[in-house]
């Protein structure tokens, strides 16, 4: 495929994948940060609010579980902007049950149409985020991984600009929506078309063998080995992005413009993580570098479930994020190993991820309202000490060269 993309092409496509980490990235803290504001406007409890997450896991589960047939029935163009835009129609209906009608339920059915959204184009950017870094010849999934960490790195800061102002939460909402869809639209334009995903017409004989072939991988033992480890982080990631905020509220005592700060420190530290990943996994190989990161991430939780003030709950964010950053990039390129199916198996790997991303968060809140919240947080520590001793999956069949 490479030969036939000029090298700015495959650079237009390498940025245009960026663009949709980020946009999910801010979309994910736009919500996850003004959790608390959405549970006091309503009046509810802990537990209801891990019920109202609840609605949006499950149809992120539905979103992950149609993805691939989207994905080859549409292209990724058409899925990653229909995609993006329930994710958007969701937060403007978030906004408008949680600040305008106050109605939970409004919540809910918005929570649906985000994850829903979310869910799909997490799949598709993921496929496309490992075409690209193959068609490169070049290591870019940690980097992809950044973008969505650093999406919600700026979706926290302007949730928690927009606390200190008393920004009303609709029109946070709104502003974030049109953003969202907006730039979708523009980014999408320069990923390619690509046989192997169906852009072209094609007929139904034809999709309906990619999708045969999607399912066909589920039959990788090693695959379903890597799939264990992006569960573990995945779940250390998503309850961190849904239930941090809350914790330092909640747990600690703390005010909602602090709880906002410290997940704003988790996602940097995350995104950081990213960043610089890439050359610790060049120099030390993937085994390493992931038990290293689930022991910073095992250590990291334990500070923050246990800590007395303010200055440990910033270590423990920071050694929490950085732990958690690389095993899922990690994971998606371990699967896109193999010569053949790289697409399905990455999508594979994608859904098993998301839906520890998505569904582990709402049973901690369920589990929160009889032990703690904090102490539920036990529960999370315990997934990331196991996705490390699993890590031996990941290790690399054979060396990768770059191309400049």
């Amino acid at each position: 495929m490479t030969h036939t993309i000029a090298r700015g092409q495959l650079i237009a496509w390498r940025n245009a994948i960026f663009v949709v980490f980020t946009l999910s990235g801010l979309s994910v803290a736009t919500w996850a940060a003004r959790v608390p504001t959405i549970k006091a406007n309503l009046d509810i409890t802990t537990g209801a609010v891990g019920l109202l997450v609840m609605c949006m896991s499950v149809c992120s589960v539905i979103g992950l579980i149609l993805s691939p047939i989207m994905l080859a029935r549409f292209g990724a163009r058409r899925s990653m902007v229909t995609s993006l835009s329930f994710v958007a129609a969701g937060l403007t209906l978030i906004g408008l049950g949680a600040a305008v009608f106050y109605t939970p339920a409004l919540v809910g059915i918005g929570l649906g149409l985000f994850g829903f959204g979310n869910g799909s184009v997490d799949v598709t950017m993921n496929v496309e985020a490992a075409a690209s870094e193959k068609a490169l010849g070049k290591t870019i999934m940690p980097l992809m991984h950044a973008c969505f960490s650093g999406g919600t790195v700026v979706g926290a800061g302007i949730a928690a600009l927009a606390e200190l102002l008393d920004v009303p939460l609709i029109w946070h909402a709104l502003g974030m929506a049109v953003l969202i869809v907006a730039a979708a639209v523009a980014a999408v334009r320069y990923v390619p078309v690509r046989e192997e995903l169906e852009d072209e017409a094609a007929s139904h004989e034809n999709w309906r063998s990619r999708l045969r072939a999607n399912l066909a991988v589920w039959k990788d033992l090693r695959l379903l080995a890597i799939g264990v480890i992006i569960l573990g982080m995945a779940f250390a990631e998503g309850s961190a992005n849904d239930w941090v905020a809350l914790a330092v509220v909640d747990g600690h005592s703390l005010t909602e413009s602090t709880g906002a700060t410290v997940l704003a420190v988790f996602l940097t530290a995350m995104t950081a993580g990213r960043v610089v990943g890439g050359p610790f996994l060049d120099r030390f190989g993937r085994v390493p570098v992931l038990v290293a990161c689930s022991v910073s991430a095992v250590l990291g939780l334990f500070l923050f479930i246990i800590a007395p003030g303010l200055p440990m709950l910033i270590v423990g964010a920071i050694l929490w994020g950085l732990g958690a950053s690389l095993g899922f990039p990690v994971g998606m390129s371990a699967a896109a190993d193999a010569p053949r199916n790289a697409a399905a198996r990455v999508s594979a790997v994608a859904i098993i991820g998301y839906c520890a991303f998505l569904v582990g968060p709402p049973l901690i809140g369920l589990l929160a309202d009889h032990i703690s919240l904090l102490n539920a947080l036990f529960v999370v520590l315990a997934l990331i000490a196991f996705a490390g001793i699993a890590s031996p999956a990941a290790r690399e069949r054979a060396k990768q060269h770059a191309v400049n």
